[in-house]
């Protein structure tokens, strides 16, 4: 999912120094920039060595060979310099795309533009950017401020964190799915089960008020189209390949299960020119998602806040290629999820995201971040990131008329749509957040909005006592 290789062509139109810039606000080589001008102009000189080689050859074959051939004059001689000349040109043909696959390959790590909002920072803890904070605290301190230097009230604690919660309401059994499915895995249960599927009819329900199409995809992707999406790294630390040759026996083609909707939500318009007139458009999209966490080893153990497994509902939106429009787009989807975690009385802040923890399709992302009154801090339930054309190029997804260019307009650029996503809820996240926020000394209250989707249900009983440790936790207390 490349930039416009023309972006970077001085002699289009681009300007390369605006992308190492780019690059090195994102703590990325500014080099790698130069070394795909390299490539392409290697591709380009050979594209010219080829141009020139077919107009000879067939300048030379019409104003030497037929002439000769007309005369009945012997032309051995020439046709065989002929001949050279069409070798060469099928050799260069097989050069060409070498030529092209090696510099497409280095442009693809070229990332995408940086929003002027996005502080140039590698350090979250300091330099994420809190641009909201709900409920507004007492003290009202001004925003937007990075977030080292903020200052304030924070919400009030409670006792109990979600892992003992969920536990002590009957709502998962995690021994159990470890038993089954190994680490990080469990079997959600009674109340659990009516939370979870609650969490997602309601968001379905929210997001359904406010126009948007509910999507239901496929759970896995194959691999050339996940490659158009992915980033490379996505592939070891995030996906799971998905084994088994039953509709492909010679196992041709590779699938990998999603992360999240947004990757097959991606490629649902691939290779499609969308009219404008049907711009925006905005997807709900309902999946369970699986992630490996490899680089997550011993973070959130317990619980299920971060796990191999879990329902997540999605924003998906697509604009026509303006950035002013696309811009206003993600802070509608950041409203949306903002309007959603106060209809369910969680406080929460919103950061923009320091460019060192950008993805490379994203400009800028939000995250808002719920209030754990259990774990006393503040953790991520949404990303809100704004694309632009960066993924529908890998897709192939265009919008407007096909039009005719001129070919001295060597500024002109294809048109593809825009594309932004954002979380509204990963439902085990929302659980955990829901639980430490409603828990009371003999249960946990069902927030207002959720409780028509639970069959009225309003409350959710404590049924046990606390989590035995495990022998690991019983060890480290020990020592």
């Amino acid at each position: 999912m490349p930039i416009d290789i023309n972006e970077l062509r001085d002699y289009r139109g681009g300007d390369p120094a605006k992308y190492r810039l780019y690059m090195e606000q994102r703590f990325k080589p500014a080099e790698w920039v130069d070394q795909v001008l390299v490539e392409d102009e290697a591709w380009r000189a050979k594209t010219q060595e080829l141009d020139h080689l077919r107009r000879d050859a067939n300048k030379f074959q019409k104003e030497v060979i037929t002439p000769k051939k007309k005369a009945k004059e012997d032309c051995t001689a020439e046709v065989t310099q002929l001949k050279d000349m069409q070798t060469r040109i099928k050799e260069i043909e097989k050069e060409l795309p070498l030529l092209a696959e090696k510099r497409d390959e280095l442009l693809n790590k070229i990332a995408n533009i940086v929003d002027a909002e996005v502080p140039i920072s590698q350090d979250e803890e300091e330099d994420n950017l809190v641009v909201d904070l709900q409920p507004t605290p007492p003290d009202n301190p001004e925003l937007p401020c990075p977030q080292g230097k903020l200052t304030y009230q924070l919400p009030p604690t409670k006792p109990l964190q979600h892992d003992d919660l969920l536990w002590r309401i009957g709502g998962y059994e995690p021994v159990r799915g470890q038993q089954v499915a190994g680490h990080r895995a469990y079997f959600l249960t009674n109340a659990g089960v009516l939370l979870n599927q609650a969490i997602i009819n309601y968001s379905i329900a929210f997001l359904r008020k406010r126009g948007y199409q509910v999507l239901q995809p496929p759970f896995f992707m194959n691999k050339e189209v996940m490659s158009s999406i992915a980033q490379l790294e996505d592939f070891d630390e995030q996906l799971y390949k998905v084994s088994g040759k039953t509709d492909d026996p010679s196992g041709s083609s590779e699938k990998y299960l999603i992360a999240t909707s947004e990757q097959p939500i991606c490629a649902y318009h691939k290779n499609e020119w969308i009219d404008e007139k049907t711009l925006p458009l905005r997807y709900a999209g309902i999946s369970t998602c699986f992630r490996k966490e490899a680089g997550s080893s011993g973070k959130d153990i317990r619980g299920i806040f971060r796990v191999h497994q879990f329902e997540k509902v999605e924003q998906f939106c697509i604009t026509h290629d303006d950035l002013e429009v696309s811009q206003a787009e993600q802070k509608r989807m950041l409203q949306a999820a903002k309007d959603f975690y106060d209809s369910l009385g969680i406080p929460y802040r919103v950061v923009c995201l320091v460019s060192g923890e950008l993805n490379d399709a994203a400009i800028k992302k939000y995250d808002l971040e719920g209030w754990f009154p259990g774990q006393q801090t503040y953790r991520e339930l949404v990303s809100c990131s704004n694309c632009t054309d960066y993924q529908a190029r890998g897709v192939g997804a265009r919008c407007g008329i096909k039009k005719q260019v001129q070919k001295a307009d060597l500024t002109a650029r294809a048109s593809y749509v825009h594309m932004l996503n954002s979380t509204l809820c990963a439902t085990g996240r929302g659980i955990c957040c829901i639980l430490e926020n409603y828990q009371t000394e003999d249960g946990v209250k069902v927030p207002e909005v959720l409780q028509p989707f639970m069959g009225g249900m309003d409350f959710m009983p404590f049924e046990r006592g606390p989590m035995e440790a495990t022998k690991g936790e019983k060890k480290s207390k020990k020592n």
